[in-house]
């Protein structure tokens, strides 16, 4: 038995408040990570609030960890004692399913959440399957790699899934947490990058991050300006858009995929659809696999996160920020 030391949260309102449960002995797959820091996502605020209906309380979030691995099952492959790792948002698939037998796992119908039913990562202890457990490149700071296990590998999996060129001219709408790692990932890719931005006070920050252009994404004339030009395009919020405005903004066969949970039902009419061959599509975070090469990538073009830092016992100003607040780009918490 291990004691875990955490933050959770009783009920949708209440604060988080320190909290103590036990681990029960490992079992033969799983690995134990002694937590270094976790990122806070929105997801976690959702979950928090209870918006999306299955939240169980208490409620540990944190699903942005990076830690060391302390304990590992007499089954753990390719994993020690000591090595470095992040553990995101799924801490567990079944292995036999169609899509995790295909490399999928993140498409697993049973999958498990990392914060769904039970305990994350605002805590000094985490226990998830070594497969889900992915090693962290030494090139990579502890300190931001956490985000790219939920925001990072949601806007990288999509380039490597769709098949995005470096010759392709690319959009992202967004420039927060998701889109300022979409930029930069997109422009190491070999991409053509444009921001679409409703903050046009950020286009020098978005230009520094890899944006080779900056379009005001109020500016409906400035939208129908951008007609026929993109490749790819990527929508990284969560809110209504003007859908058909970028449907029209797509090249012949090009792409208009979102990552952002939008509230509502996307309204497109079909025609431009079918005259361009045109295609609108989702998807949800990234395979294991998919993780290893991002870290790979982001270690060999230095993208990293930018980062605002919490101590852990901190950890409701730092939700507060997050939530009422306007980070750059995203919050962590040191534990």
């Amino acid at each position: 038995m291990s004691t875990v030391h955490a933050y959770a949260a009783t009920s949708p309102s209440s604060p988080l408040t320190p909290f103590t449960y036990e681990l029960p002995p490992i079992d033969a797959e799983h690995v134990d990570i002694r937590v270094e820091y976790c990122g806070i996502c929105h997801s976690d605020l959702s979950m928090l609030r209870n918006e999306w209906g299955f939240t169980t309380y208490p409620l540990v979030p944190g699903h942005e960890v990076v830690g060391r691995v302390e304990v590992v099952g007499s089954l753990v492959k390719n994993i020690k004692v000591g090595d470095r790792v992040g553990l995101g948002w799924f801490s567990e698939s079944c292995m036999t399913c169609p899509q995790c037998m295909g490399g999928d796992h993140n498409l697993c119908g049973s999958g498990e959440g990392t914060i769904v039913g039970r305990h994350g990562g605002f805590a000094d202890l985490v226990r998830a399957h070594w497969a889900w457990a992915i090693k962290i490149p030494e090139a990579l700071p502890a300190v931001s790699a956490g985000p790219l296990f939920c925001g990072g590998i949601t806007v990288f999996s999509p380039i490597v899934e769709f098949n995005v060129r470096p010759t392709d001219r690319v959009g992202v709408i967004g420039a927060g947490g998701l889109g300022h790692l979409a930029i930069q990932f997109l422009n190491k890719w070999g991409c053509e990058v444009t921001a679409f931005s409703s903050t046009p006070d950020k286009a020098d920050e978005l230009t520094k991050l890899g944006a080779h252009r900056v379009v005001n994404s109020r500016d409906c004339e400035a939208l129908k300006a951008e007609a026929g030009r993109f490749d790819f395009i990527i929508s990284t919020v969560a809110v209504p858009l003007e859908w058909m405005a970028y449907v029209a903004a797509l090249a012949p066969k090009g792409r208009l995929h979102t990552v952002g949970a939008i509230p509502e039902p996307v309204a497109l009419d079909a025609f431009p659809l079918i005259m361009g061959q045109r295609s609108f599509s989702g998807s949800p975070l990234g395979s294991p696999a998919t993780t290893a090469l991002m870290l790979e990538f982001c270690a060999r073009h230095g993208i990293a996160p930018m980062v605002e830092e919490f101590p852990l016992s901190e950890v409701n100003k730092a939700i507060d920020r997050l939530e009422n607040g306007s980070p750059r780009y995203r919050v962590v918490l040191q534990a």
